[in-house]
């Protein structure tokens, strides 16, 4: 299937390449072009954790494989830099399963702790499941060694331009992915005071906070605030350790018979969670990313690494709108042009008006490709240069209509005239009633003619130009024709002026007509890119506000917990952090928003389309106040 791509083996995304300068991050480009190839929405599960700690083989069991990504049975390292495994996924149809596996972290032979942390934040950038993996047990030792968490806001910017009194914690939870510790060679009871307790239950007593402000609290508290404010929900599994010391460094090998059956239990529970419940990739406001999307954010974040400077969300999402955005518009007029094409196979149309309708229909069409998957064109930059490119192709395809049009007309004039113009030819009508005979034969012309069918929009103007070449030679021929009186010729002469005349008004009348009509199409092409724009907008509020819904229920979850636990200060903090959130839904809920997007539409509309169309945005406007 288009836009599907199953990997027989994994390929590295991104490298880490060991240079005089230290290690670089540089983008595969094999791999990227694997992820321009995915133009379904993907769901990316990365992992990440200390070398040699088996997360190779937890990626390998996503993977449905024994093997694939490298597994390593000695205390070196053995994944470099960021692999990658695309597959259709095995429970979301139309969706694509990304898996990430990383290079352990603190490898020692390495000895780069800023590479490390680089890593670590591009599986966060890049996943919509985080999965943690380490050895043991959740205590101090262990969150220590998760101190990447506590560097996020260093390495991460959210938005371009921050302020020192941004509380970015919200829009961390709003698209920072979700996270799931995976605690390996686990030998405790998950016990507490004598019961029994979950394993989620395990990882949210590893995050409760100690109360005070000491500095050693204050560092024992950073990084569970960071687990619990940065990532959208919390997963805990506990694995028993799978084999004997010396079948884990054949553990590729073994089949699942030969491994411990509550490993082997405990990993299928671990697959299927993932499968079940890791969510779509997405970007602020809900917008589903492909994997073209991935690919390019990919690049986008490690060219900024490269660079020096830190990698900014916002940025990447405005850089990924352009390359989508400007996409968009050609996928749309490659949409429309396709159809004309088709359709030119039987131009001419009859009528001015079964030409525009087949113009409208493949407009709509054009549009639907381009709102489904344009994004963040607040500005209406890219639907503005949209509806320009498209104007400039209907007046190419009108002029195809006409010219086809003409040529036609053309040709049954030339058929249909062959005998007056041998008649001219031989001077049969420079004789005695040679005028009578010259005015019968082009009355049998235009009456055959305006009898043909299917001639196109061009009929009447062709033959109003065939008529006014023959108009010369019709005096001349009345002049010579002895037959005739003074007062006869001046009759006829002045017969002649008059149906010139009613011509040259008729071709006006139906000149305006076709302008009426073009008009009125064109107003009911922008009513209709004003109609999509709005469901548009109403699709993206709604996830908007169901986004923050989430967010505010999260938060009052975490509020109650606080305030039970006697952080109030705390608790307060998340009181204002609802409150703006609360806010925001207030204001993106009243009608005023979708009105000054469509308003810009407008106003865009206005200022790119030249003439008639420029003058149709004006008109339009009653028809936006009806939309609300």
């Amino acid at each position: 299937m288009e836009g599907r791509v199953k990997m027989s083996h994994p390929v590295c995304l991104i490298e880490n390449e060991n240079t005089p300068e230290g290690y670089k991050l540089v983008i595969n480009q094999k791999a990227a072009q694997i992820l321009q190839d995915i133009t379904e929405p993907v769901v990316v599960v990365a992992i990440v954790g200390k070398y040699r700690t088996g997360k190779s083989y937890l990626m390998n069991k996503l993977a449905g494989s024994d093997n694939g990504f490298a597994l390593g049975s000695t205390i070196q390292s053995k994944t470099k830099g960021i692999w990658m495994w695309c597959f259709p996924h095995p429970v979301k149809p139309g969706h694509t399963l990304v898996l990430l596996d990383t290079e352990g972290l603190g490898d020692i032979e390495k000895g780069d702790e800023k590479n490390d942390s680089w890593i670590f934040s591009l599986a966060v950038l890049l996943s919509s499941t985080l999965v943690y993996n380490s050895v043991g047990t959740i205590d101090q030792d262990s969150m220590e060694k998760l101190h990447y968490v506590t560097e996020l806001t260093e390495r991460i910017k959210l938005k371009a331009k921050a302020t020192a009194d941004d509380d970015d914690s919200a829009e961390f939870k709003r698209t920072f992915p979700s996270f799931i510790w995976c605690v390996r060679d686990f030998t405790l009871k998950l016990e507490q005071e004598g019961k029994q307790i979950t394993e989620d239950e395990y990882l949210q007593n590893g995050l409760k906070l100690k109360k005070g402000l000491s500095k050693a609290i204050m560092s024992y508290n950073f990084p569970r605030e960071c687990i619990t404010n940065f990532f959208k929900y919390h997963k805990c599994f506990v694995f028993e350790r799978p084999a004997s010391t010396a079948d884990l460094q054949r553990l590729e090998e073994l089949s699942e018979s030969q491994l411990e059956p509550n490993f082997v239990k405990q990993t299928h529970t671990f697959c299927n969670f993932v499968f079940k419940n890791s969510q779509t990739k997405t970007l602020a406001g809900g917008h589903c990313v492909t994997g073209r999307m991935l690919g390019n954010l990919a690049v986008t974040y490690v060219e900024s690494i490269r660079s020096g400077s830190v990698p900014c969300m916002e940025n990447a999402v405005l850089a990924l709108a352009q390359i989508e955005n400007t996409v968009a518009i050609q996928d749309a007029l490659s949409v429309y042009e396709a159809e004309m094409r088709q359709a030119e196979s039987t131009f001419p149309t009859e009528t001015q008006d079964e030409f525009l309708e087949k113009q409208t229909q493949f407009q709509s069409m054009a549009l639907k490709a381009f709102m489904g998957r344009s994004f963040k064109d607040d500005k209406r930059e890219y639907q503005g240069q949209l509806m320009r490119d498209l104007h400039h192709k209907n007046e190419d395809f009108a002029k195809r209509n006409e010219e086809a049009s003409i040529r036609k007309c053309q040709d049954l004039l030339q058929v249909l005239s062959a005998s007056l113009e041998k008649g001219i030819a031989d001077g049969e009508f420079c004789k005695p009633g040679g005028h009578k005979r010259f005015v019968q034969e082009k009355q049998k012309i235009m009456e055959t003619y305006n009898n043909s069918p299917k001639k196109g929009i061009k009929a009447a103007v062709v033959l109003q130009h065939f008529l006014e070449g023959k108009k010369h030679i019709e005096t001349a021929v009345l002049k010579a024709d002895e037959s005739l009186t003074k007062r006869d010729i001046e009759a006829q002469e002045e017969r002649i002026k008059k149906e010139a005349v009613e011509r040259k008004l008729q071709e006006e009348k139906e000149n305006a007509v076709q302008l009426m009509q073009t008009k009125k199409e064109q107003n009911r092409r922008l009513e209709q890119l004003a109609v999509m724009l709005k469901e548009k907008m109403e699709e993206e509020r709604e996830k908007f506000l169901k986004e923050n819904q989430w967010m505010i229920d999260e938060k009052m979850k975490e509020r109650e917990k606080l305030a039970q636990e006697g952080f109030h200060n705390k608790a307060r903090m998340l009181d204002e952090q609802m409150k703006d959130l609360q806010h925001q839904n207030e204001e993106i809920s009243k009608d005023i928003w979708i009105k000054n997007g469509v308003g810009v539409l407008l106003d865009v509309a206005t200022l790119v389309l030249p003439g008639v169309f420029g003058k149709v945005a004006n008109i339009a406007s009653n028809f936006f106040r009806r939309l609300f």
